[in-house]
């Protein structure tokens, strides 16, 4: 099967999203300081301190998700509870940054986004959790062999 192969492009393409959207902000804070920007009366620092922190954060979030998904890949073993539920809320994310960055940046980033929440989907797929076996047929019978109808 290929879950592996897509486990690890999902935990590639989240690191390097990661790395991404820190970079984008600590740009955009650099622009905002430099040019004195303000909305609403607020304070340039701040403004420009808030979208690094913010960046850092997201970034820091994606980053988890990709080593989450790169440590199932590593022990070829479904997620636990709580690692489904950071990667669920992960595709969550990209879902409705998505359809947000449909209006704001275009088609090309939406289906970026969409690619990506694609994978984290297949890997949750991929990876499902683990179900206990049902008892077979001759372990709720006893072990006796039933006679067939002829």
């Amino acid at each position: 099967m290929a879950r592996r192969p897509v486990a690890a492009v999902t935990a590639v393409t989240l690191m390097l999203e990661a790395v991404g959207i820190a970079l984008l902000n600590w740009i955009l804070g650099l622009v905002v300081d430099r040019q004195q920007m303000s909305m609403g009366g607020l304070d340039t620092d701040a403004m420009s301190v808030g979208t690094w922190v913010a960046g850092g954060l997201f970034g820091l979030y994606l980053l988890v998700c990709g080593v989450v998904v790169l440590r199932t890949v590593v022990r070829d073993r479904a997620p636990g509870r709580l690692a489904r539920i950071l990667l669920i809320t992960c595709a969550v994310v990209h879902g409705l940054v998505g359809a947000f960055a449909v209006g704001l940046v275009g088609w090309p980033a939406f289906g970026y986004l969409m690619v990506v929440l694609g994978l984290i989907v297949l890997t949750l797929l991929g990876y499902e959790a683990e179900r206990p076996a049902e008892p077979s047929a001759e372990a709720a019978g006893g072990g006796h062999d039933a006679p067939s109808p002829a």
